[in-house]
């Protein structure tokens, strides 16, 4: 069987079962505090099985992508160097909310493996949570029962918690589980060994493809097991594990998944795939690389994650990057290669996740301006590893590690250059640094959050928010602390309130809470899931109170609707202006100002941002009434033809916000103003680079814009005052400017005279050193301080000295603007044969003029603050050639 058909055959079957078929949930969580990405099949039914929502059938199942390269499910430095780790992956899951459970969960596993599929049954195995006396639960009984129907005893093995007691977290639904695993070892090494051995042992012919979940428990903060009201049932196949199972391979790389993608990189770099997963069969291991990280890239890129510097964007970079500095390294590929895989890649998964064919385009030319920048930064890298401080022939650890964090240079790869230089490195050093690192992180994201007290256990919570910034006698359903580096914060929930949570890009809302009169600040308000948290930082006294008064700050989410209405006519404007093509690609509205990232190939020009504000500020005096559609069935608000955003995950009713329906149709759960004259006044403020094919608007409306308009013409009234009031201030500016480039290149010209002139005294001041060694014999050596301070004249200087004189070190101090500059200048092949670094010298040098620099082994410079220690400097470079 193909991998489509195993893919589709597992659908078709639990539909049969009555499973409501569901699409996979975006890669990229936005309303889940707890993950950065979606991580295994259940995290999109999180609410479901929390109690904090309702799931649209109560049996479901689906293919879900998911990514494990951060937190506690980190795979990412295994792949390659083994036949199963992957960073993206499919997780094909079943779930019962409420409704079956373990009976008809293992009967049905059963059924699917080896009635569906036809695995032989010898060749399986089941395990059971064998109990655990410190827990004080015992063995699960049951569902091994249900696995006697099927398999002998000696194929049902017990397992211990590690194994076989699933958590999603440190707090949260768990309960005991049931794995699935099979032997496709010969019939002779079966023989020897009985595959009831090699279970949850390592052993890579007898892998595990399939996880029943029984959630019966709620871990709390203080570690302790409560029985859930209602149990669920949750699994999850690894679809890869059991392609390669069907398919009779060892290695997931090996199946229809991958082979496909490697045949291409193949043709791509001229290098021949062996199959060898030897650690040292680095191009085998970099094309594993490449075609396992381009998958997690690629759709997290489709669901909205840009490449960044920060947070999930910066998680994706870093993938990326791996997958390209492996290129580079072993297999010699020094130009954009990942792009090309895009279009393989869109069409192999158009079926299942359509999403990235649709943006195809995009999603490459996102990857090649992403690997054209960090390949520039490899170079730049290279340039620095020969300015590396050295301790012997050692790169200081510290060193090494500035080089894995600053250019994205593995630790292997500064060995690999280090030896090829009869260098090493010191790994220890490094990894200290590494590890520090680590805990430095992990110090910033502590975040204790404790149980939540519940004093009302009625499921759900009425958002009026819409409709009323005012609600009275609602009461609390439940609340607990959370400790942070913000420090000591409550969360409450209640009933029915009117705040809006920060969602879709909109800040929430704040505002207060009246506790029988007393007065609770509500700092902010958070969605975590489908559940609306108010964060305060005190708890009232009467925390019961059931008649408790929530009041949103008005002029705050009037200042915030005006600014998200704004967003959707600028939307709009943008696609009349640009074309269809410039789509959303993120957005952050608070009360102060909106921002707005778009797809486009190019910079916006100055009468494209006018045409769009004429637009937006045109319907906004037409004062367009909001016309608002809640809870329309998905499949109606996709025939009306409402924009649809990739990335977002719908449920099976959606708001639709319309602003003239020729105009602005969007499906949006944000606030807007009853008429868009509301807003008054929209003007544009920037607009930029936010990564490859995506630019940034950014906007303000209303008291906002008029004040940026006022303090542009103050502005501008200055400057007209500085000039007497010209005719064409633009014009005089500019004439000012041309006089200013004029005085410039004079005062150049001048440093250059002043240069040349200096070139022809110094000629006669250097000094030869006699040097051990031949290729060092007869250094000419100069040390000076001199009166020259342009920084590019004295580099000048430097260099046709050196050309003049040769095999020549330079040292020169020099003082601009009353701060002091020091210069270093070796020639080339003086510096090769001496191992002379000055790039090394200059930091030492620097330490003298209390300040910092660098550069290369034949020229570097620095600045610093004490021009009193310029003559130390000079000295200690005396010492430094000697």
């Amino acid at each position: 069987m193909t991998s489509r058909e195993i893919r589709q055959s597992f659908l078709d079957f639990f539909k049969s079962k009555q499973h409501k078929i569901v699409p996979s949930a975006p890669l990229v969580l936005k309303n889940d505090p707890t993950l950065m990405f979606t991580n295994s099949g259940m995290v999109q039914f999180k609410d479901f099985f929390l109690g904090n929502g309702t799931p649209p059938s109560v049996r479901i199942a689906d293919t879900q992508k998911c990514l494990r390269v951060s937190g506690k499910h980190n795979d990412l430095e295994d792949v390659g160097f083994d036949g199963t780790h992957h960073t993206m992956f499919e997780m094909l899951g079943n779930w019962s909310f409420g409704d079956y459970f373990k009976k008809e969960a293992i009967e049905w596993s059963w059924e699917f493996l080896t009635g569906t599929l036809g695995l032989p049954k010898d060749r399986l195995y089941a395990t059971v949570f064998g109990g655990d006396e410190k827990e004080g639960l015992a063995s699960d009984e049951e569902a091994r029962n249900y696995w006697r129907q099927y398999l002998p005893d000696n194929h049902i093995l017990d397992g211990n918690k590690k194994d076989n007691f699933w958590e999603m977290g440190a707090q949260g639904p768990c309960g005991p589980c049931s794995e699935i695993h099979f032997d496709f070892r010969s019939d002779e090494e079966r023989a020897k060994v009985p595959g009831e051995k090699l279970v949850n042992m390592d052993d890579p012919s007898v892998v595990e493809i399939w996880n029943n979940v029984f959630m019966q428990f709620e871990r709390k903060a203080d570690a302790s097991l409560v029985v859930l009201p209602a149990q669920h049932v949750d699994t999850g196949m690894g679809f890869e594990r059991l392609c390669m199972v069907m398919q009779g391979k060892k290695y997931t790389y090996d199946t229809d998944i991958f082979t496909p993608f490697i045949a291409l990189v193949e043709k791509e770099c001229g290098k021949t795939y062996t199959g060898s997963y030897e650690r040292t069969a680095k191009s085998d291991v970099a094309m594993r690389v490449i075609v396992d990280h381009i998958r997690a890239v690629a759709f997290t890129i489709a669901d909205g994650q840009l490449p960044s510097s920060n947070g999930a964007g910066y998680v994706i970079r870093r993938i990326l990057r791996r997958a390209v500095r492996y290129a580079y390294s072993f297999l010699d590929v020094k130009d954009p290669l990942l792009n090309k895989l895009i279009p393989l890649l869109a069409s192999e998964f158009a079926d299942v996740f359509p999403e990235l064919k649709a943006q195809e385009a995009f999603v490459q030319k996102v990857i090649l301006e992403e690997e054209k920048s960090f390949l520039r930064t490899l170079e730049n890298g290279l340039k620095r590893f020969e300015t590396l401080r050295t301790e012997g022939s050692v790169i200081v650890g510290s060193e090494a590690f500035e080089l894995f964090d600053t250019y994205g240079f593995p630790v292997d790869l500064t060995q690999l250059i280090a030896s090829e230089k009869g260098l090493s490195v010191d790994t220890e050093g490094f990894e200290k640094c590494l590890q520090e690192q680590k805990q430095r992180s992990k110090k910033d994201a502590e975040k204790q959050v404790g149980d939540w007290i519940v004093l009302d256990d009625t499921p759900g919570v009425e958002f009026v928010g819409y409709d009323q910034l005012k609600v009275e006698n609602t009461k609390v359903m439940k609340y607990r602390a959370v400790q942070d580096k913000k420090g000591l914060q409550y969360q409450i929930v209640v009933n029915r309130t009117p705040f809006y949570a920060e969602s879709g890009g909109q800040v929430g809302d704040t505002g207060a809470m009246y506790f029988d009169g007393e007065k609770i600040e509500v700092i902010d308000t958070k969605k975590e899931n489908d559940l609306i948290i108010h964060v305060v930082a005190n708890l009232p006294e009467n925390i019961h109170d059931e008649r408790v008064r929530c009041q949103v700050d008005r002029d705050k989410r009037a200042a915030i609707s005006k600014n998200h209405t704004a967003t959707h006519l600028m939307h709009a404007a943008l696609h009349n202006i640009l074309g269809k093509q410039a789509t959303q690609k993120g957005q952050s509205v608070d009360a102060n100002r909106l921002r707005f990232d778009f797809q486009n190939p190019g910079a916006v020009s100055k009468n494209e941002l006018a045409a769009i504000e004429l637009m937006v500020n045109k319907k906004i005096r037409e004062n367009i009434a909001l016309h608002e559609v809640r809870n329309m069935p998905i499949e109606d608000a996709r025939k009306t033809g409402a924009m649809m955003l990739f990335g977002e995950k719908y449920g099976e009713t959606v708001r639709v916000i319309t602003f003239d329906k020729d105009f602005s149709q969007e499906l949006c759960g944000g606030t807007h103003v009853a008429a868009t004259g509301e807003i008054g006044l929209f003007k544009i403020v920037s607009e930029s680079a936010v990564a490859a094919g995506v630019r940034r608007i950014e906007a303000v409306t209303a008291d906002a814009a008029e004040a940026y308009l006022n303090t542009e013409v103050a502005e501008l009234n200055a400057i007209r005052d500085i000039f007497k009031n010209p005719k064409n201030t633009a014009q005089r500016v500019a004439d000012l400017q041309d006089e200013n480039k004029a005085l410039r290149k004079q005062i150049e010209a001048m440093h250059l005279e002043q240069a040349a002139s200096l070139q022809r005294s110094l000629r006669a001041e250097f000094q030869v050193i006699a040097s051990n060694g031949a290729a060092t014999e007869g250094v000419n050596v100069l040390i000076k301080q001199i009166s020259l301070s342009d920084a590019s004249a004295i580099k000048t200087l430097a260099a046709n000295l050196d050309k003049e004189v040769g095999n020549a070190v330079i040292v020169f101090g020099s003082v601009k603007d009353d701060k002091p500059q020091l210069t270093i200048s070796i020639s080339p092949d003086l510096a090769k044969a001496k191992a002379w670094n000055a790039g090394a010298w200059i930091r030492e040098l620097a330490k003298e003029i209390k300040g910092g620099g660098g550069g290369q082994a034949h020229f570097a410079t620095a600045g610093g603050t004490d021009t009193e220690g310029l003559g130390s400097a000079l000295e200690k470079a005396k010492e430094l050639i000697k």
